[in-house]
């Protein structure tokens, strides 16, 4: 599941995962935010909260992951990935220079220092 986490300033999408995200909880949450926010004409700045109670993405989610930062590689100015999952934050720091802004990973006990970060 998938649900937007409230408080950060409105130039940021924000989102936390938990259990098994599906290809729904994209199509649903998601892509709806970020193309709202495209639609405004802004970069994206965009936190996702992998945190303790994550258990893993359907193949459909991964997809709609991929897809979406594929069909807009321009509009990324800042991500910031918190999670203790090794497998993710190995991928984000090693594919991260593939996206036009900036990324960078963050430890769930660091996600204070995300929230600070995305939106300054």
């Amino acid at each position: 599941m998938i649900q937007p986490i409230p408080g950060l300033p409105d130039h940021v999408l924000a989102f936390s995962a938990s259990g098994k995200v599906t290809g729904t909880d994209y199509q649903q949450v998601i892509v709806p935010a970020v193309e709202k926010a495209l639609a405004q004409s802004r970069k994206v700045r965009f936190l996702y909260y992998l945190g303790a109670d994550f258990t893993g993405f359907e193949a459909a989610a991964a997809w709609a992951d991929t897809k979406i930062g594929l069909e807009h590689p321009a509009a990324w100015e800042r991500i910031a990935l918190v999670t203790d999952v090794e497998w993710l934050r190995v991928a984000a720091q090693a594919f991260g220079f593939v996206m036009p802004g900036h990324v960078r990973v963050f430890a769930n006990a660091e996600l204070d220092a995300a929230k600070r970060w995305i939106s300054e």
